[in-house]
């Protein structure tokens, strides 16, 4: 799959035949999970109700779809003049007005990062099976390798809440966030930062800045005396919180008190633990320096025998292997993040003790997972983008880094994944996305008319840890592939529709106001018959017709217009 558009790969025979396939796993995965959940097989199911667990599932796979997809629009649009769309999508402007003001890009970035774990560890809370669970009598092997390894959860994750919603949020961004929707999103995301909850990144992005002897840039003046104060006491609390959260995780792991498999030892789950937070954390540090590496010429990549091999296979031909990694990449790091629900969501058995021997209502709220997602959140993926974005080519340097490059290449071309393009090619149609270049051009053509892109709004480097979109940006036409033109004709055409049925409207609209204003030019308030009335307000015509009649019956024309 090259991931240059929404459903190219799917018209050629094997993109066909891995699409069908995709889907059918896909279709099968969510039956099981419905399924599962409707016997009460699954903890929020089992311990509350079935339907608060079909509540929980659909509400935060629908919430991911706009966290993923809002990602890839804010930050594809951040270099456009938003005078370019705030007609056409206001919505859209408000969401790019707040999100590209001053440093709020890298805030929202921060608050989006805890609302994509907290949504897998929900997932896993409503749809995971319980242990030993059964289903329909299927052979232990299916329950095995869809239930009990999460395939059936990764898949509905992966195609359905984040590469669909990716792949539509990068090349329709425009449409994709113009709803209350995206907005909501925002400010949640946004909220979240403020909170405090996280601030201890940014403890982490200092630290990260001295060394790489760098300065972090900012689009914000320098704080006030009560606004450092501010910052550092939620700085401090969020550095307390992620230490009581990696506490908590470890007296529960090796009381074996987590929802792990029964046959792994707490010995072994500790050290699982944290092999998996440095595999999503590599995974996540990956994507910020491949962005930060593709902007630096081939020739200023270093010497580092790996780093090169690193680049050459990823910008390999026309970039199809950077998509490739980002699919691959999806699929391991939600694979890691399930893994690592499991491992650290808390279960009690009936008469133990809570864990530092809290209130039954904070054990029952440390139960949820919120423990493990916040640590993952820091520990596992921002302080390592952080990492990766001061030292993008010491980071590709790393063996593991090639390494895990061909693993996610590998998981790609199986075509687990393939029927995301079908999802995102349906979600298009039905929810009526265009192409961002029907309503603004490319950047090419904006540059042409005066009207380029800024793209010092996007700040890059030392705490800047700035994504990758799925679909590559390209400058213009000329860029485009086959199936990409193919794609943005057939936007164009429907676009051209609607410009023509809206002119026709406007037409029929004029055509009512120049009836009326000809009939009150010339009769005044005379009212004419109703037979004659509609279609003398449609048709200007009419009413000369009208007109010619009475001139023949000798209708004084001025008389009447004196008389008016």
């Amino acid at each position: 799959m090259s991931g240059r558009g929404a459903n190219q790969t799917i018209g050629s025979g094997l993109g066909l035949f891995k699409a069908i396939i995709s889907m059918a796993l896909l279709i099968f995965s969510v039956s099981m999970i419905f399924g599962l959940m409707a016997q009460g097989e699954t903890k929020i199911s089992g311990d509350v109700h079935p339907a608060l667990a079909f509540v929980v599932l659909i509400g935060a796979i629908t919430w991911l779809t706009m966290v993923e997809g809002s990602q890839g629009s804010l930050v594809g649009l951040a270099p456009v003049n938003g005078d370019l769309f705030k007609d056409t999508h206001p919505k859209a402007y408000v969401c790019t007005k707040l999100a590209h003001s001053g440093d709020n890009l890298d805030r929202y970035l921060m608050g989006r990062q805890f609302m994509v774990v907290l949504t897998v560890f929900s997932v896993n809370m409503s749809a995971g099976p319980n242990a030993d669970a059964e289903l329909w009598g299927l052979p232990d092997w299916i329950i095995s390798v869809f239930l009990g390894s999460g395939l059936a959860m990764i898949l509905l994750t992966c195609m359905v809440g984040q590469l669909n919603s990716q792949v539509n949020g990068c090349s329709c961004m425009l449409d994709y966030i113009n709803n209350n929707f995206a907005i909501f999103t925002l400010y949640v995301a946004m909220a979240i930062e403020f909170s405090g909850l996280l601030h201890a990144s940014y403890i982490i992005q200092i630290l990260v800045a001295m060394l790489a002897g760098k300065p972090i840039e900012s689009n914000e003046p320098p704080r006030s005396a009560a606004s450092s104060l501010f910052f550092w006491g939620r700085a401090l609390m969020s550095l307390a919180i992620l230490g009581f959260c990696l506490a908590a995780t470890l007296e529960a792991l090796f009381g074996g008190n987590t929802t792990i498999w029964e046959a792994i030892p707490p010995g072994v789950s500790v050290v699982l633990f944290f092999v998996l937070m440095c595999v999503v954390g590599l995974l996540e540090g990956m994507q910020i320096a491949f962005f930060a590496v593709a902007r630096i010429p081939a020739d200023e990549r270093g010497n580092s025998i790996f780093a090169k091999k690193t680049c050459e296979l990823l910008f390999k031909g026309r970039g199809e292997n950077l998509a490739g990694f980002m699919i691959g990449r999806q699929l391991c790091v939600v694979s890691c993040m399930f893994i690592v629900a499991r491992v650290t969501t808390i279960d009690l058995q009936e008469g133990e003790p809570n864990i530092f021997g809290v209130s039954d209502g904070l054990q029952e709220f440390f139960n949820f997972g919120f423990l493990g997602a916040i640590f993952l959140t820091i520990a596992g993926s921002i302080s390592w983008q952080l990492v990766a974005s001061a030292f993008p080519l010491q980071f590709l340097s790393n063996p593991l880094v090639y390494i895990f490059l061909r693993i996610c290449l590998m998981l790609e071309a199986t075509g687990l994944c393939q029927g995301a393009w079908v999802l995102a090619a349906l979600h298009k149609s039905i929810a009526g996305f265009k192409r961002d270049e029907v309503y603004i051009g490319t950047a090419e053509e904006r540059r042409a008319k005066k009207m380029g892109d800024d793209t010092d709004r996007v700040r890059t480097g030392a705490g800047h840890p700035m994504k990758l979109p799925i679909i590559p940006t390209m400058d213009g036409i000329r860029d485009y592939d086959r199936d990409q033109i193919a794609s943005l004709e057939a936007d164009l055409r429907a676009h051209l529709d609607d410009v023509e049925q809206k002119l026709r409207d406007v037409r029929m609209q004029k055509g009512k106001l120049e009836g009326k204003a000809y009939q009150e030019r010339i009769y005044g308030t005379y009212e004419l018959p109703e037979s004659l009335k509609h279609l003398s307000e449609n048709d200007p015509a009419v009413m000369e017709y009208i007109a010619s009649i009475r001139k023949e019956s000798g209708i004084d024309e001025e008389a009447v217009l004196g008389e008016a």
